[in-house]
């Protein structure tokens, strides 16, 4: 079976006819959009992940007193 022009026409005037103009650019406008978002994952997946950096820490005023007194030596004695 041979689907030549004629029948092309015919079955763009009947999809243009059942869906409307303004509905079938609205879909292929929603088709453009998925295609840009596919080839932006496609685009993001190629470039290197970055590495992570450790997270700074942060202390408060409790811990820098502590710094600042003398730890407690043990004592080696034997009994």
């Amino acid at each position: 079976m041979n689907v030549g022009p004629f029948q092309i026409l015919i079955i763009a005037l009947v999809i243009l006819v059942l869906f409307g103009r303004g509905r079938i650019s609205e879909m292929m406008g929603d088709f453009g959009k998925g295609v840009k978002s596919f080839r932006k994952g496609l685009n993001d997946d190629d470039e290197p992940a970055k590495p992570a950096q450790p997270a700074q820490r942060i202390e408060g005023p409790a811990a820098e007193a502590k710094a600042g007194e003398t730890q407690p030596t043990s004592d080696k004695t034997s009994h």
